[in-house]
């Protein structure tokens, strides 16, 4: 049966393997680091396999997020290739945004991770490894989660710039299943400070 679009499948190719691997790849990446993450935290596993040292398994664990994340964005353009294009997306308007979501997108990520550094942008305290106070200035300033929200961005960024409309579902992808890791990490992260807190007035009150 033709598509209201003509001969071509439609919006978006769901028979295309590669689309069904990048959205697995999408939702493991979160359930990898969050699930490695807390068993650090509860069992110091990297800890124990680096020697000790919750430094050297957080650059481990770091080394190990980031290659995913190459991977993945892999995955995402390779699906891309594959799919149909849409018009609407490929006129120089769309261009365009695409492009500021692009420039917008890696901002955010970057300017994050150069806020953070290695250790608060990679679960480092989960290891133990807590910031002194909490960075407020950008683009903690513009939104909570700036890496999220960043690479959301430019995931659509690269949609739109390729015209695929599979891009875009892959992105509403990427938005949900940051903000489900947001509401298992956010509460964790905070106890974690909260338990840091608690301790440190506990120790003053010994010292007076």
């Amino acid at each position: 049966m033709t598509s209201f679009l003509g001969d071509n499948k439609g919006l978006i190719d769901f028979d295309q393997k590669s689309l069904a691997i990048a959205a697995a790849a999408i939702a493991f990446n979160p359930i990898f680091w969050n699930t490695v993450a807390r068993q650090e935290y509860h069992n110091k596993v990297l800890t124990k396999l680096a020697g000790g040292n919750s430094r050297y398994a957080c650059y481990g664990l770091a080394v190990a997020i980031f290659s995913l994340g190459i991977f993945r964005d892999f995955l995402y353009e390779r699906a891309l290739r594959s799919q149909p294009s849409h018009p609407a997306l490929e006129t120089p308007l769309a261009q365009y945004v695409a492009y500021a979501l692009l420039a917008a997108g890696n901002t955010l990520v970057l300017t994050s991770m150069w806020a953070l550094g290695v250790t608060g942008t990679y679960l480092g305290d989960y290891f133990g490894i807590l910031m002194d106070s909490m960075v407020t200035g950008f683009p903690f300033s513009v939104c909570s989660a700036p890496m999220y929200y960043g690479s959301t961005m430019s995931f659509l960024g690269t949609a739109v710039l390729f015209g695929k409309p599979a891009g875009v579902l892959l992105t509403v992808e990427v938005l949900v299943v940051y903000l489900v890791a947001l509401r298992f990490e956010d509460p964790f992260t905070a106890a974690i400070y909260q338990k840091r807190e608690a301790s440190r007035k506990k120790g003053g009150k010994k010292e007076l």
